[in-house]
């Protein structure tokens, strides 16, 4: 019998797969790049580069595959006795390879393509993650959670985070627009324009971030800049859970609109900045702050008239 050329190809990949010698990828999961990421079967071992990776693995069920980490991955308490492997911006590649990972989960601007791609190069299996917008933490955890095997947990976090969100967004998103700057540091002064998941918790709560048309991701400003700017409120976040002591300091230009109301906010870093479940903290805390500050424009309003 005389087989056609598409029929020797077929029985030889069928052998081919008998014997074992092809395999299909059995999870295939998309990143924040558009890459396709590919495991025969859920990671094992895992090792995450910023600690909001590692925040939303435990989230999604899989932090027990978690065998490494960087500097400051603190949260929940159990990532506190994964080894580190150095800072998310100079991770120690050696020890990474060291420790023969299935999975690597990057962040993409704060890892940067250096590593990543050293990452890459090496063979290694990597996923980078970029959330901008709210919405993508929920995608975050359903990715996590087929990667590592736990998508019954990963699922079950994404609904509850899904309904959180909405619950925030029909409350606030549309009342009267409130005009932000969100600083996140003094010296040198800085913010965070509208590529960051931040501006999209500023619109969440009915505010604009008066820098999100920054051209930067993380955009250092001058004093002139925010006076200019003039916003109804100023938010910070700082270094940890207490209000940095230079939030106060913008009482110094009286001739702002945020310190003529007293609409100088403080949230703690770890649930605003931070790409995981507990922003909705944040956000929730953000909400709340620009409905004062709403209330205040609208008194001032009354009162001039």
């Amino acid at each position: 019998m005389t087989y056609s050329l598409t029929q020797r190809l077929f029985f030889l990949t069928l052998t081919l797969l008998l014997n074992g010698e092809i395999y299909a990828s059995d999870i295939v999961v998309t990143d924040d790049t558009g890459e396709a990421v590919h495991l025969k079967q859920p990671a094992q071992r895992i090792v995450a580069l910023a600690p909001h990776l590692v925040e939303t693995l435990y989230a999604a069920g899989g932090g027990d595959k978690l065998v490494g980490t960087v500097s400051y991955a603190d949260y929940p308490e159990a990532a506190r006795k994964v080894p580190r492997l150095g800072t998310y911006t100079t991770p120690s590649i050696e020890a990474i390879v060291a420790l023969k990972p299935d999975l690597v989960l990057t962040f993409g601007s704060g890892n940067g393509s250096r590593v990543i791609n050293q990452l890459k190069s090496l063979g290694l299996t990597v996923f980078v993650s970029e959330p901008k917008k709210l919405d993508n933490i929920a995608n975050l955890l359903l990715s996590f959670g087929k990667l590592s095997g736990t998508e019954q947990q990963a699922q079950q976090a994404a609904e509850s985070f899904s309904q959180q969100l909405n619950h925030l967004r029909t409350t606030y998103s549309h009342l009267a627009t409130i005009s932000v700057f969100y600083q996140v540091w003094h010296e040198p002064l800085g913010t965070l324009n509208g590529s960051h998941v931040i501006s999209d918790v500023i619109r969440l709560c009915g505010g604009r971030n008066v820098f999100a048309d920054a051209p930067t991701l993380v955009p250092k400003l001058s004093i002139e800049s925010v006076l200019t700017a003039n916003p109804d409120a100023i938010v910070a976040s700082g270094m940890g859970e207490a209000r940095p002591e230079w939030l106060e300091q913008w009482r110094d230009w009286p001739s702002l609109k945020a310190v003529q109301n007293n609409n100088l906010f403080f949230i703690p870093p770890d649930i605003i900045q931070r790409h995981t479940p507990r922003i909705l903290q944040g956000a929730a805390m953000l909400c709340e702050q620009l409905e004062k500050a709403r209330s205040k424009n609208q008194s001032t309003s009354i009162h001039r008239f």
